[in-house]
């Protein structure tokens, strides 16, 4: 048995370690976010990352992922969060973040979306439609409008004389 609690805390260090500083913040983000919420008492800790995306354009950087949670043992006021062992059979929320970071040395966030529930209530088709929906519009943020220009789309900005 601690043969596998080594195993398997190796591949989540392995697992951190190949994720982007960008990435890494977005998980902490969500972290924050869910421990934030009035209904969650316990702690939780990352579980794993799925489906990572990260891609640049000339208005930053667009970060996706999905993060499954793990609850622990531990409230989540708990002095010493380290320390936490896991609960089987317990709760295994997963979240749904998307981040928007310009291009700063320091990036700051331009946008965000992240939704967090049961790992079968993400599943749901329509919730899984307004998840990419709100992370499309998350993606498009500080992206040039020009090509939304129209001739004349603001003649009537102004009141023209009676």
């Amino acid at each position: 048995m601690k043969c596998l609690v080594a195993l398997s805390l190796g591949f989540m260090a392995l697992a951190a370690a190949s994720q982007s500083p960008l990435q890494r913040r977005v998980v902490k983000e969500v972290l924050d976010y869910f421990h934030s919420r009035s209904n969650v008492h316990f702690l939780f800790k990352e579980q794993s990352v799925e489906g990572a995306v990260e891609r640049e354009d000339p208005s930053g950087t667009f970060v996706q992922l999905r993060v499954n949670l793990v609850q622990t043992a531990c409230g989540k006021r708990a002095v010493r969060k380290q320390n936490c062992k896991t609960v089987e059979n317990k709760r295994k929320p997963a979240c749904v973040a998307c981040f928007k970071f310009d291009t700063g040395d320091v990036p700051k966030v331009l946008d965000k979306y992240y939704n967090c529930g049961p790992s079968h209530h993400l599943a749901v088709k329509e919730i899984k439609h307004r998840d990419e929906a709100e992370c499309r519009e998350v993606e498009e943020t500080g992206k040039s409008t020009d090509s939304l220009y129209l001739p004349g789309m603001f003649a009537f900005s102004k009141g023209l004389p009676a």
